[in-house]
């Protein structure tokens, strides 16, 4: 194929992919973040200082559910190449049931929490399939920026849909901005879908794919120790991302409850995440590739235990968007530099499988660290007790992650 071609090809594909990480952080900002997360607690709760345990376990049992499927699913896909047909399934399914948040009102406490649950299976599982197309689109040497800049549009897309749902949020009709949400999911990934090809392998239609799937999960599970390394990578990863992942969960709560933010604060705090969380991911994907992963990760982690520390101690509007704008430069860097490493350390003809393994361990670390952060805010009437128990997960990570080894870009298979 003529190099210019195949350049202009790899832009392409590297293009529509990213452009569905713009859709899909719709989704993470508007319902997970921000909107629907307040909204549950002042409005379908009525404010009960239960609405952080029903919130947390809501979210904990999303993440149970996706930790659960996605190794399997991971190896059906790779078994299959099946990728999108996967993709496509959760992604409808996250697209309908956050259009049906519509519908959840004052008291619809346990429709509120199962068609939210619905949509964040949808959500997260898809992930696991489309962090799995990283390696068939370039070459390990720009994993680190591609991987950036599909974060970086990540965070356009959050800013573009804050923009378009803020005069529901100014008129007070929160409910209508859901379905203008899954809209916006739905219309920006159809490119990926049409435009987007798997590499393609024969496989025998003739077994059963769940039997396949399990079967090499089970194996892959009895030979995981024997490959030290991307193990110790993915229980430092189970850890620090717990932290990640209770921040993004919490945030909009604790500036609304702790320190008496209005939705108006909350959008502009949001946008400035947002901005600093595009730098984060673009800037620390470029500095991954020339430094490697690894050291930058290290890096992101000191600054998200700078974050929390701080975030602990303020008192005032003003100081927090500080945290605003550290915490968004850690989250787009941490999250695009994992994502990265992850595709430096796994198996090509298994990338599927072992991104269902980086779910599972991202999932389920979630479901531990919202739950601790609900019950101490519940049990202490504190939400600052609660975010300064994240330091640890931090902690605990870093000191797992300096014993990985990251393999150099020629060292990795890519074919």
């Amino acid at each position: 194929m003529d190099m210019s071609l195949e350049k202009r090809k790899e832009r392409s594909n590297i293009f529509v992919w990213a452009l569905y990480d713009f859709a899909n952080t719709s989704f993470s900002i508007i319902v997970v973040t921000f909107l629907y997360a307040v909204y549950f607690k002042k409005t379908v709760v009525s404010g009960d200082p239960l609405g952080d345990f029903y919130w947390s376990l809501s979210i904990s049992l999303a993440m149970l559910v996706t930790a659960v499927i996605a190794p399997t699913l991971g190896a059906i896909a790779d078994y299959t190449s099946q990728k999108k047909p996967f993709l496509l399934f959760f992604t409808l399914l996250c697209v309908l049931f956050t259009s049906l948040l519509f519908l959840v009102g004052p008291g619809d406490i346990a429709i509120g929490i199962l068609f939210f649950v619905l949509a964040n299976i949808g959500f997260e599982a898809g992930l696991i399939f489309y962090d799995a197309f990283l390696p068939e689109i370039t070459s390990p040497k720009n994993f680190g920026r591609v991987s950036g800049y599909g974060f970086a549009a990540g965070y356009v897309g959050s800013l573009a849909s804050l923009g378009l749902v803020f005069p529901f949020i100014e008129s007070q009709n929160y409910s209508s901005a859901f379905p203008v949400t899954a809209l916006f999911f739905l219309l920006f990934s159809a490119p990926l879908f049409l435009f987007l090809h798997e590499r393609k392998k024969k496989y025998d239609t003739s077994v059963s794919f769940i039997k396949v799937g399990v079967g090499r999960v089970l194996s892959t599970l009895k030979n995981l120790p024997g490959n030290k390394n991307l193990a110790l990578f993915l229980l430092a990863f189970f850890f620090y991302i717990e932290g990640v992942n209770t921040v993004i969960f919490f945030a909009g709560n604790y500036a609304s409850t702790t320190l008496g933010f209005t939705e108006t604060d909350l959008i502009l705090f949001f946008l400035a995440v947002q901005i600093t969380a595009i730098i984060g991911s673009v800037g620390f994907g470029a500095l991954a590739d020339t430094t490697g992963q690894k050291p930058a990760l290290m890096l992101t982690l000191i600054l998200w235990i700078v974050t929390v520390t701080i975030a602990y101690t303020v008192e005032s509007k003003e100081m927090f968007y500080v945290v605003g704008f550290l915490a968004g430069a850690a989250m787009g860097a941490s999250q695009s530099t994992s994502r990265a490493l992850m595709s430096k350390l796994v198996p090509f003809d298994k990338k599927t499988e072992f991104f269902g393994f980086f779910s599972f361990f991202g999932k389920s670390s979630a479901i531990i660290g919202p739950l601790t952060f609900g019950l101490i805010s519940s049990l202490t009437g504190s939400q600052r007790s609660a975010i300064i128990s994240l330091v640890a997960f931090f902690v605990v990570g870093m000191l797992l992650l300096t014993r990985v080894k990251e393999p150099m870009a020629d060292e990795v298979q890519s074919s």
